[in-house]
């Protein structure tokens, strides 16, 4: 009985298997993912958006208080924020995709071009006002339901086929449509437009015109805006305006005509600072200012000018610098620059030369220099002024030579933090990094104190300003620097456990793992080991303690503090106050939430623990799962977050401590209609007993009396996503792993650790042993396995079919195949060397090409490809950034030279990985064809057998199947 019941499962579970169908190309622009998701502050309400790849997205709400609350679903919402009070949300609906597509085809201009609206969402009577061609909105951080929003330019009256500020419309349905909008039409560049201020709990609202600029004070009580007045209205307003949001009157800041922007407010919205200019619009160098006021000034006044004491010659206020103050509101940083250069109007174009010097002393190549051009022209060097000083004056706090500084303790601290590598840059040709001196720079006199010098690490203050917390990378150390002493103390001093990489495998020092935070009043800062998270004194006075008490070691579980989203924030970690505190701090009491990975099973799961208790980490939730980051309520004990598996779409849930949730969306329902696919980890040893592992995957209908083909996908180690959903879409390079599994596939990706001069060597040693592994299963066609790789992983497809005829099919994507001439190439997308990938970095040599040129010899797939006998496609784009597309033409030329089957896509325009989804969408079908073609003994493609002549580009694809040979 028990074996006719056994059958009859295994018929059945045939038999619903055999219904399904595998994936195919049209599934991807439909399939779905999680956006972003967010609480109100009060927990009662969660809000979270659903997105296709694409088409139109929604976002969902869904009342807390009950399983059965409210819900509400907002079409192609987006931009979503709640009002500090909790009764409100905010978020712009986009057009719709088929117009938004229809406009590209029609090569609309951006102004003629459907707006977005914005949606006013009542929490409490669920009812809906619709605004519609809203540019920008914002609800103020604290206080009162008071939102303002930025209209669009009024639509052009030749075309208008309804009011351009039409009713507003209130719905309370739940699960509503929006109207399309008309497209506006022309509007003028710099001149502002229609900017309303709304009460939305007592209904009270403003209009004021010409806007270009706005800025809520923190308390919500005060909004400060810039009109530009109008050429066409002689009557408008034109300056800077202060606006009382409680008694809705308006103070004039400043009348003149300008440009005016940055506006900040201090911490107790008190003092306003913002940045100004008034001169002639067709003066090309603009004199910018610097703006204050206080509650009790009627108009801003100019705190800094470029005639201020302190401020260096050759130099003015920068407009496009940020202003800020100190937490206390004293001081005021911004930025200063050198004085630009106007143009000079007499050289005629046609004359002068246009050409790149570059010199051997110049700090960077010419590359990254004009990579970096506007960048450069927009360097601003930080400076500070004494608001209240009877005789103010600037105070320089950076230079060209000292360029780069941070504020400590939200700048009330006495210092700031500056660094800088002059001196050290040329070495980053083959570095790729630079050693920094750093130095504390005092803001009220500018003078400074190095206190570390040519340090190759991080560097950071600690949050109340008493010390400097630094990471050698050269000897893997924690040092702390005390301001107040000059005491420099050695953090893990005779610990046998360590805190830099313990797998590094490049030819570099290896990087630390990182730091937690630290304790109010800086009395421990909390460091990451391998597995588990240390507390230590600063000082040094007290032994580190392990918080979490050795538990990760012990078990082979990674323990993480969780970066907890409060209010759209990232704290540091959890707070018991449910976010109210210092958020820079932990608490001496503090509870904290981790994430918790074990290395062994791939399991996910969240720990808590507090700081100061003995006892080990509570296991609140381990799965088979991936966790996305944490989002808490900021004032009630609910998060949300989403969850899913390979196997499942993740999904979005709330819970209150991780052992029970509630499950919110259902995406991808469809998926249950396709032949979906399982993942499970391999386990083996290599030739050198080296241990290592992979992922298998395997097609849901998988029957092991069938022999399936097999694809290896790699790059470096990928073992640890096990759990991590992967939906079919068109990739921007890798192996869209889904797809091929569904379509009767195997797919595996084995982890590959390196040896140093050895890298092509490595790769043979982890991939190919864990191929022949997997051979031994009767179900592996041993004859026919294919490999893809993309960028590194293209490099290593290159070379392992230079010593292997295993494969039979190879797909390179922006390969490396000779070190020798890729070595002095340039990264065009930053515009550095690529001499220290090989010397320090992921090509792992770890000498020069002087030093070492045998290893960049037997490291080159070029020099073996007489030894070649897998056919292999090559994806070289003319715009890659990273490696120099000429690689993948070195490729393809030096065997078409010796007359092995081999074809090369240039995606025109393209980057390192494909940007355009049209591209990627060509690719995926290229990709199967070609797999398909060598791996199942499917018929060619045209492409593959004639190729595509160059009058035929872009009229003819050749996806058509043929008959012929390739």
């Amino acid at each position: 009985m028990q074996k006719k019941l056994f059958l009859f499962f295994v018929l059945f579970s045939s038999a619903v298997y055999a219904q399904k169908k595998p994936l195919d190309h049209s599934v991807y622009d439909g399939w779905e993912s999680v956006g972003a998701k967010q609480l109100t502050n009060n927990g009662v309400w969660a809000a979270y958006a659903i997105n296709p790849q694409e088409g139109d997205g929604n976002y969902y709400f869904q009342e807390t208080i009950t399983p059965s609350g409210r819900k509400i679903k907002v079409p192609r919402g987006t931009n979503l924020t709640f009002s500090n009070d909790s009764k409100f949300a905010a978020l712009a609906i986009k057009p719709l995709f088929k117009d938004v597509r229809m406009a590209k085809i029609k090569k609309k201009k951006p102004e003629e071009q459907t707006k977005d609206t914005l949606a006013i969402l009542n929490l409490t009577t669920l009812n809906v006002t619709k605004v519609p061609r809203v540019k920008s909105f914002s609800f103020p951080d604290k206080g009162a339901s008071v939102i303002a929003y930025n209209l669009e330019k009024p639509l052009d009256t030749s075309k208008r086929t309804r009011p351009s500020t039409p009713p507003t419309e209130q719905k309370n349905d739940l699960d509503w449509l929006f109207a399309d909008e008309t497209p506006g039409a022309g509007a003028a560049a710099k001149e502002g437009s229609d900017l309303i201020v709304k009460n939305l709990t007592t209904g009270i609202e403003k209009t004021y015109k010409y806007v270009t600029d706005y800025t809520f004070s923190k308390n919500g009580k005060l909004l400060v805006f810039a009109a530009s007045g109008s050429k066409k209205d002689k009557d408008a307003k034109h300056g800077v305006f202060l606006l009382d949001t409680e008694k809705w009157t308006l103070k004039t800041l400043v009348k003149d005509k300008g440009n005016f922007k940055g506006f900040t407010f201090d911490d107790e919205s008190e003092h306003l600072a913002f940045l100004g200019e008034t001169d002639p619009e067709k003066k090309e160098i603009k004199d910018y200012n610097i703006y204050y006021n206080s509650l009790t000034l009627d108009t801003a006044q100019i705190l800094v000018d470029n005639e201020s004491t302190g401020i260096p010659a050759k130099y003015a206020v920068s407009g496009d610098g940020r202003v800020t103050f100190s937490k206390d509101g004293s001081k005021l940083f911004f930025g200063i620059a050198p004085i630009k250069k106007a143009k000079d109007t007499t050289l005629v174009d046609f004359e002068n030369a246009k050409l790149d010097i570059w010199g051997y002393k110049d700090d960077y190549l010419q590359t990254v220099q004009l990579k970096n051009a506007d960048r450069e022209s927009k360097k601003t060097y930080l400076s500070a002024i004494d608001v209240f000083s009877s005789d103010p004056k600037v105070i320089p706090l950076t230079d060209v030579k000292l360029p780069d500084a941070s504020l400590v303790n939200e700048g009330d601290a006495a210092y700031v933090l500056a660094s800088t590598d002059y001196g050290n840059r040329i070495a980053s040709q083959w570095t790729g990094g630079t050693k920094r001196d750093y130095y504390l720079v005092d803001v009220k006199t500018g003078s400074r104190k190095k206190i570390i010098e040519g340090l190759n690490g991080n560097v950071q203050a600690s949050p109340g300003g008493q010390y400097i917390l630094y990471f050698n990378k050269e000897n893997g150390n924690w040092y702390t620097y005390q301001v107040a002493t000059g005491k420099v103390t050695l953090l893990n001093n005779n610990m046998a456990v360590k805190f830099a990489d313990e797998e590094n495998d490049v030819p570099d020092f290896a990087s630390s793992y990182g730091m937690a935070g630290w304790t109010e009043e800086d009395k421990l800062v909390l460091i990451n080991d391998r597995y588990d998270v240390w507390a230590f004194s600063p000082d040094g006075k007290s032994a580190p303690k392990n918080i979490t008490i050795g538990f990760g070691r012990s078990n082979n579980i990674t323990l993480r503090v969780e970066r907890i989203s409060v209010g759209g924030d990232r704290l540091m970690g959890m707070r018991n106050t449910g976010g109210n505190s210092d958020d820079r701090f932990f608490k001496k009491n503090e509870v904290l939430y981790f994430d918790g990975f074990n290395n062994a099973t791939k399991e996910n799961g969240i720990f808590r623990k507090a700081i100061n208790d003995n006892k080990l980490p509570e296991q609140l939730v381990m799965e088979k799962a991936k966790f996305s980051s944490l989002v808490k309520a900021k004032d009630a004990d609910l998060f949300i977050y989403d969850k899913g598996s390979y196997i499942n779409s993740p999904d979005v849930y709330i819970s209150k401590d991780f052992k029970t949730s509630t499950k919110l969306s259902s995406t991808n329902p469809q998926q249950a209609n396709y032949n979906w696919g399982t993942s499970e980890l391999v386990k083996w040893t290599t030739p050198k007993g080296y241990k290592s592992e992979g992922i298998l995957y395997k097609p849901e209908n998988f029957d092991p009396n069938k022999k399936y083909p097999m694809i290896v996908y790699f790059y470096e180690k990928l073992s640890d996503g096990l759990y991590t959903y992967q939906a079919p879409a068109p990739t921007p390079s890798r192996l869209n792993i889904p797809f091929f599994v569904s379509n009767g596939y195997l797919v595996f990706t084995p982890d590959i650790s390196y040896e140093i001069g050895h890298p092509g060597k490595s790769a043979e040693e982890f991939i190919n042993s864990g191929v022949e592994y997997l051979k031994k299963n009767a179900w592996v066609d041993g004859t026919k396995i294919g490999i893809q790789g993309q960028s590194w992983g293209g490099y290593q497809v290159a070379h392992l079919i230079t010593v292997t005829n295993m494969y039979a099919a190879a797909w390179a994507g922006a390969p490396v195949v000779n070190m020798t001439s890729a070595y002095g190439g340039i990264r065009w997308e930053s515009g550095m060397n690529r001499q220290f990938q090989y010397e320090k970095t992921q090509s792992r040599i770890g000498a020069t090409l002087w030093e070492k040129p045998e290893l960049y010899i037997q490291n080159s797939p070029l020099f073996n490809f007489p030894k070649v006998n897998t056919p292999v496609v090559v994806m070289a784009n003319d715009a890659d950034g990273a490696v120099p597309w000429y690689q993948g033409i070195e490729m393809f030329t030096g065997l078409r030279r010796l007359g092995k089957p081999v074809w090369l896509l240039n995606y025109n325009n393209e980057a390192h990985n494909l940007v355009q989804r049209q591209n990627r969408k060509d690719i995926q079908i290229r990709e199967q064809q070609f797999f398909d073609y060598y791996l199942k003994g499917a018929k060619a493609p045209v492409w593959m057998v004639g190729g595509i002549p160059a009058t035929e580009k872009g009229k003819t694809w050749g996806f058509e199947l043929t008959d012929e040979k390739p």
